[in-house]
């Protein structure tokens, strides 16, 4: 017999199950205490460090000034609520393919963090926007679709809340979610394709940054500090999701009992 048609070895077929071993919410939920200690810390860390780069350390904008230093907060907004949204939307859907319910418990959890920071980008948007353009809102296509992609946030939480049966829940919001995808393109390549108020970007792939290194270092740690931030969070609702939904199990009354 030839070896290449040799079945797998052991440890090949212990190293899958390892992993995924953890799309149980069973064993997903000690693991995740265990990290979460370590995203806080690491979400301190970082965002106190970016707040002084951004507000002490940085150097004064030679045309916006002292006002510019609110973008240390509201492009890593930006930059979060639209990638926590594809990570949602990714979530969603893998639950709603592989009808796997950690996944869509994920997605669930995901969504007020994402909400939040689209709330902060609109927010810190607004006062940038004031001194710079002189108005606290316009229409522009960058700002309406950073508005509906808070929208899209809303309607996610509130579909699921208001389907008694999680299940139903998690499908019907999942299909709002990858639906919703659509509107994350034209966030980001709104100022490209329309004649808008907002500036392009200063940060991407194919030129050098037009900002100096201690701004793009401040902007990049802040975003480490809110991608930090967002696994905490992430990870204690989906533990609450968790006992919620398993509360019936005998491993969750076991756990209540030893916790109470």
């Amino acid at each position: 017999m030839s070896k290449s048609n040799s079945i797998p070895t052991p440890a090949r077929e212990s190293g899958s199950i390892h992993w995924f071993k953890y799309a149980s919410p069973q064993t997903f939920f000690p693991l995740a205490g265990k990290i979460i200690p370590l995203f806080a810390v690491a979400a301190l860390v970082l965002c106190v460090a970016g707040f002084y780069i951004g507000f002490f350390v940085a150097p004064t904008d030679r045309q916006q000034h002292d006002a510019y230093r609110i973008i240390f907060l509201h492009v890593p907004a930006a930059w979060m609520s639209m990638v926590i949204y594809l990570v949602m939307a990714f979530w969603a859907g893998i639950g709603l393919i592989m009808n796997t319910r950690l996944s869509s418990m994920m997605a669930s959890a995901l969504a007020p963090t994402g909400a939040m920071f689209t709330f902060l980008a609109l927010w810190t948007g607004a006062l940038w926007g004031r001194p710079t353009w002189g108005a606290w809102w316009v229409w522009d296509a960058r700002l309406t679709s950073e508005l509906i992609l808070l929208f899209l946030y809303i309607g996610f939480m509130a579909l699921q809340a208001s389907i008694d049966e999680p299940r139903r829940a998690d499908k019907a919001g999942a299909v709002l979610a990858l639906v919703g995808v659509i509107n994350v393109p034209i966030i980001y390549f709104s100022v490209q394709w329309w004649n808008t108020l907002h500036q392009g970007s200063s940060i991407n792939f194919r030129n050098a940054p037009t900002m100096a290194m201690t701004m793009l270092v401040g902007m990049l740690v802040m975003a480490l500090g809110f991608w930090a931030y967002t696994f905490m969070v992430a990870l204690l609702r989906v533990r609450c999701i968790v006992l919620e939904r398993e509360r019936h199990t005998d491993w969750v009354k076991e756990y209540l009992e030893k916790t109470a």
